[in-house]
């Protein structure tokens, strides 16, 4: 874990530092180049060879889906306690969303054209939900479940599966309650290929969403243009603001929720009390050593944990803006302060009691948000991004005839006279 101080001689660095923007290397673009390449020019079979030479499963075409049987009998299989919680928080999403999705409106203009928009669901969709060390179970909801609330009526799934060619049960059972229409057994960058670009099996889909490695990432990346992708969200991360007021405990708690993801999670903590400072580093190293999963932990706390000493909240709240946090646990006495300064949070969790875990598995919002710095550029998932928006224009005569000599006065400026013409011929 690197403690940063101001009295540090590398601090000016340790703060550029902060100020990311997401991008790939050079070897996970051209690796990714290569797969998408593959996918498109031999379908199914790229698809099967990259699966088991990633994942370590061989399947044949006919069970990369999985049966609606199998969905079926992993809810019905799903113990009481489990189902509850996969309920519980679909309500929560679903409500969410429900209240997110933008209507339609009409309206006039100046000339008196009738001028709004409608908004309709995708016909078919993509959701990609990790699988890894950790079956994503939570990602299902956030994902699917708000596209079944928009109503979108294909809702297809790509999710890794295990060298013995199953998907976790409890993942199963999440896709059933979410309202997935296909599931497929392919994970990685293959996947998102399969999505955009289609194979003998897959149907391409209009928009691919889901969070995932650096490589599933640079895939929707070079997928974009031929489908639309909702954001680019990798590795999870955590950023943690407070003053006096934190509790160490709990700031240390959060922290390590993140490092657990493994990989290239990162977690950071922010203070202006030198004081909180050294009691939280004193809990990361006190509660890591109670947690089961050492081999994630361990080099995350190595390289992805930071704990900075700043001047005041206020030079705080800059750097989080730089950082542009997927997650921001903002704890402090003046909240009303600092709050209207943060502009680039994926999600901001305020106060003591507000763990960022809740925001993960039950509160509503989607937990699918923008890491690596890509939230200066991207919000999380809402309901609306499953909607394609289509405008309306409607004229009459009369607002034709209003709207005819502004129409001639860009088409002479532009050159394009047959522009002009076009609103004319209906006017005279």
């Amino acid at each position: 874990m690197k403690i940063i101080r101001p009295t540090d001689p590398d601090y000016a660095s340790a703060i550029a530092a902060l100020n990311r923007r997401a991008e790939a290397s050079d070897a996970v673009r051209e690796v990714v180049a290569g797969v998408i390449k593959a996918v498109r020019g031999r379908g199914d079979a790229a698809v099967l060879e990259l699966v088991e030479k990633y994942d370590g499963a061989k399947l044949t075409a006919g069970q990369m889906r999985v049966s609606q049987d199998e969905i079926d009998a992993a809810w019905y299989s799903a113990d009481a306690t489990l189902r509850a919680a996969l309920e519980a928080s679909h309500r929560n999403v679903t409500a969410f969303a429900k209240r997110s999705l933008r209507q339609g409106w009409s309206g006039q203009n100046e000339q008196g054209a009738e001028v709004g928009e409608v908004f309709h669901p995708f016909e078919r969709v993509g959701c990609y939900v990790p699988g890894g060390t950790a079956p994503l179970v939570s990602t299902v909801l956030m994902t699917v479940a708000i596209a079944s609330a928009a109503c979108v009526p294909e809702i297809v799934v790509c999710t890794p599966c295990g060298r013995d060619g199953t998907v976790n049960q409890g993942l199963l059972a999440a896709l059933k309650v979410a309202g997935a229409t296909e599931v497929y057994k392919i994970g990685g960058s293959q996947a998102i290929a399969a999505l955009a670009f289609g194979t003998e099996t897959i149907r391409p889909v209009a928009k691919i969403f889901g969070p995932g490695n650096s490589y599933v990432v640079e895939a929707k990346r070079q997928s974009f243009g031929v489908v639309s992708i909702d954001l680019l969200p990798g590795p999870s991360e955590v950023l943690i603001l407070a003053d006096k007021s934190g509790n160490p405990a709990f700031i240390a708690a959060d922290i390590l929720a993140q490092a657990e993801h493994g990989k290239d999670s990162m977690a950071g903590f922010i203070t202006d009390d030198a004081a909180l400072l050294d009691a939280v580093v004193a809990e990361v190293d006190a509660q890591s050593k109670t947690l089961s999963r050492q081999a994630q932990l361990t080099p995350v706390l190595e390289k992805g944990v930071f704990c900075m000493l700043v001047s005041s909240l206020e030079e705080g709240a800059r750097l989080v803006n730089d950082f542009a946090p997927e997650h921001l646990s903002l704890i402090t006495t003046q909240e009303e302060v600092i709050l209207p300064l943060i502009r680039t949070a994926g999600a901001i969790f305020l106060g003591n009691h507000s763990p960022v875990a809740v925001g993960d598995f039950l509160a509503g919002p989607s937990h699918t948000l923008p890491t690596g710095g890509s939230g200066k550029s991207f919000p999380g998932i809402t309901a609306d991004m499953f909607q394609r928006r289509t405008s309306i224009i409607r004229l009459d005569r009369d607002s034709c005839v209003k709207s005819e000599p502004i129409v001639n006065a860009f088409s002479q400026v532009e050159g394009l006279d047959a522009h002009g013409r076009s609103v004319s011929i209906r006017c005279s």
